[in-house]
């Protein structure tokens, strides 16, 4: 294998990457755009007023409004009645199906019918058609996971190859969400005689020492010589009965019930997080002795996984149906637990039993033309790893204060360390790392400058590279995981042969700072050989890294579907507070047991119980991540526009406009035809382009507009009245969509192009 490079040098690039795309064709959403509309409303003039819509001309255009909203209309019903569209309905929020598209397919479009609740289920329609035709999510068939590859061999292809393959999809998974394997075996662990075959655990911040335990910020206690053995022997591998056979002189279950009622032990049947958690379920149930209890809870589970495979073989929309309520019947019957959780500001994104993950069947791969063009990201990256190394010194820091005042006192375990850094890492870290991102646009503002007014700015890379290595250089990282970045990289072309001749351009989408995400459960998994993706991992790391234990889930950032599934048997997990993993695998520790040192250089490093020795920076890797992820911003967030910026070839920033909903007067307008005429008005004004996406502080995504739909822009008019109701001092975030639908060069095997974007893996070098 041939090692690519960011040109530059210090960024080695991964020799593969993700190929995130919709599902939809790009061009579906052109459909709701009604031809010649867009241009009759822009014949009115906006120096008129209210006065200029009005009249026989306006009569003309609102009969000419009203034909083409029942066009549009019949659109709407025809992609409603698409069976991929009502199948990809279905997987997100099934009852729509039953209360939206169903009496939307029943309803008869005319000027007159088109009421409020018609008008509606037209939006909802549309609102998910712009989620499948042009937002690069990943989910489920109409957000397939694809792959590609560099060739930059002499004769290769200069630009972009894609091999459409088959279909759309190469091959598709049913997942449990981890939630609902947890409510079965929750259910399963309330019969009594089970629970002799659970493995009670040390909760990992607790300390055993001789005859004393220790739990961060309490005083020592002392054990007596039973408790003592028993919890000696809580390593979540030996069953409680074991326990029992091994300590005949002492009373186990009192034991038991005592040390779990300190909370210093936990007996209870518990499932690892993992892609696939019914796996470890089904290997504990392998694993009970007693026969008839074995098998009533393999009974159950067979049952659900039944249903899975029901959901995974359903061909179209109503045996999708069909399959997901039989499962979740049989989910009620067996846990007693709602089978979809509610939605919830703490809620994880799976709320139903199962979802799907599938992989595209087209690859792609790029040539010499698209790497050269890669050329700006060299400095983007530096400025990134300034980022997270400046963050970890500022953290390290305090966390150096934090263990000198412990030392003081005797040994330091990480435990107590841990504890003892959380006002730091919930406090002083998110004021330290509020200040670095402040500092970071100013830095970068002194690099581009941009004059005010100016929409587009247009440097060399000479221009940009010098700076940065002033502003920005010197060793980047700061823990193991931020020697990771993911730029996901959009390419603007009309397809393959424009970008062969050089005729694109590359945009910078998200940066992915301090994280491998091609590391994620939902990418390894679609991957056709995961095994490579582990060697990619060998590669970066010739040795074993410490990986800190994190919960299942935790709102919208940690799931089984992004969790990190790269981890090879010599890496470490250390349990900090949650213990996620299997408790049999080796190289598993307690952050109990973890010694903290400080190293002749002053740097803090933990020592395992085999004598393994790391960073001890690499403990707060999570945190940090988290902290570090929304940093990367290179110009100011809070002007009211701000331009394109672009670097040789690639856009490094999107035009934007952050506005309050008081601008978007046209919001308010109660005619349809007079709305979509101010709006295109407003638009005009504010030199918006046809095609954006908006942000706005009330809505949990971002949605597209086009200014030539009028649907559209009835969408994007309820979304500003709810923002001015619910949060009038927010603004509305309007960036131009670059590539637009027009500029889609991802085909598949029947010419449809598709909007997508490639997700990179950089390492740093240097």
């Amino acid at each position: 294998m041939t090692d690519t490079y960011v040109p530059g040098g210090r960024w080695r690039l991964w020799d593969q990457f993700a190929l995130r795309g919709a599902g939809f064709p790009a061009g579906g959403v052109l459909r709701l755009a009604p031809g010649g509309l867009a241009q009759a409303a822009d014949k009115f003039d906006p120096e008129e007023g209210a006065a200029g819509l009005a009249g026989e001309r306006w009569g003309e255009f609102a009969a000419l409004f009203a034909d083409a909203q029942v066009e549009t209309a019949h659109a709407l019903q025809d992609i409603a009645r698409m069976p991929a569209f009502r199948e990809a309905v279905a997987w997100q929020n099934r009852p729509v199906l039953t209360s939206g598209i169903t009496p939307f397919l029943n309803w008869t479009p005319t000027a007159a019918g088109r009421t409020s609740m018609p008008r509606q289920r037209e939006e909802l329609v549309a609102h998910y058609w712009q989620r499948f035709c042009v937002k690069n999510d990943t989910i489920g068939f109409f957000g397939p996971v694809g792959w590609g590859r560099w060739d930059l061999a002499a004769g290769a292809e200069e630009g972009i190859r894609v091999d459409p393959g088959t279909g759309l999809i190469a091959g598709s998974q049913v997942y449990f969400a981890s939630w609902a394997i947890d409510a079965l075996a929750a259910r399963i662990d309330t019969d009594p005689a089970l629970r002799e075959w659970v493995a009670p655990r040390r909760v990992p911040f607790v300390r055993q020492a001789g005859m004393d335990v220790t739990v961060p910020g309490r005083p020592r206690q002392a054990l007596d010589e039973g408790a003592r053995a028993v919890l000696a022997l809580c390593d979540g591998v030996r069953p409680a009965r074991e326990i029992r056979a091994a300590l005949p002189e002492v009373d186990v279950s009192a034991v038991l019930a005592d040390l779990v009622a300190r909370r210093w032990v936990v007996w209870k049947l518990e499932v690892p997080a993992d892609a696939r958690p019914e796996r470890h379920l089904r290997a504990w149930l392998d694993r009970v002795g007693d026969a008839e209890l074995r098998e009533s809870g393999l009974a159950a589970l067979d049952a659900l996984e039944r249903g899975r495979d029901r959901v995974g073989e359903a061909d179209g929309p109503e045996a999708l149906v069909a399959a997901l309520t039989d499962l979740e019947a049989e989910f009620v019957a067996l846990t007693e637990t709602a089978a979809v959780r509610e939605k919830a500001a703490g809620t994880a994104p799976c709320r139903a039993l199962v979802y799907s993950d599938c992989r595209r069947a087209a690859t792609a791969t790029l040539g010499r033309t698209v790497h050269e063009a890669l050329a700006p990201l060299d400095p983007l990256l530096t400025s990134a790893g300034w980022l997270t190394a400046r963050l970890a010194e500022a953290v390290m820091a305090r966390a150096r204060e934090v263990y000198r005042r412990l030392a003081g006192q005797g040994p330091v375990d990480l435990a107590a360390f841990w504890f003892a850094c959380m006002p730091i890492l919930h406090g002083a870290a998110r004021t330290e790392s509020a200040g670095l991102q402040q500092e970071f646009r100013r830095r970068w503002d002194a690099i581009l400058s941009p004059p005010p007014g100016t929409r587009r700015v247009r440097l060399p890379l000479e221009a940009v590279a010098g700076p940065v290595a002033e502003q920005f250089g010197g060793p980047g990282g700061g823990w193991t995981a931020a020697r990771y970045l993911s730029p996901d990289i959009m390419i603007a072309a009309s397809g393959e042969q424009a970008v062969e001749r050089g005729d694109f351009e590359l945009v910078l989408g998200e940066l992915h700072v301090a994280a491998n995400t091609l590391g994620a459960s939902l990418f390894v998994n679609q991957h056709p050989d995961p095994g490579e993706l582990l060697g990619l991992t060998g590669r970066d790391h010739p040795g074993p890294r410490l990986l800190p234990l994190l919960p299942k889930e935790h709102r919208s950032r940690l799931s089984a579907r992004i969790r990190l599934s790269l981890v090879r048997p010599e890496d470490y997990y250390v349990a900090l507070v949650d213990f996620t993993a299997d408790p049999g695998r080796p190289r598993t520790v307690l952050s109990a047991d973890v010694a903290v040192t400080e190293r002749a250089d002053g740097e803090l490093a933990v020592v395992l119980p085999d004598g393994a020795e790391f960073p001890a920076v690499d403990v707060f890797s999570h945190v940090l991540t988290t902290l570090a992820m929304d940093l990367f911003q290179i110009l100011p967030d809070g002007a009211e526009h701000s331009p394109r910026v672009t670097v040789d070839r690639l856009v490094v920033a999107r035009e934007t406009w952050r506005l309050p909903p008081s601008d978007m007067d046209f919001a308010d307008e109660k005619d349809e035809a007079r709305r979509f005429v101010r709006a295109r008005q407003w638009r005009e004004r504010r030199e918006l382009p046809r095609f954006v996406f908006v942000v706005l502080p009330t809505e949990t995504r971002p949605f597209y507009v086009d200014f030539d739909s009028p649907v559209y822009v009835n969408i994007l008019a309820k979304a500003v009245r709810r923002m001015a109701r619910k949060e009038p001092g927010g603004r509305a975030v309007f960036t131009e969509m670059l590539p637009n639908p027009e500029q889609a060069w991802l085909t598949d095997d029947r010419g449809e192009a598709y909007t997508s974007e490639l997700r990179f893996v950089a390492v740093d070098e240097g």
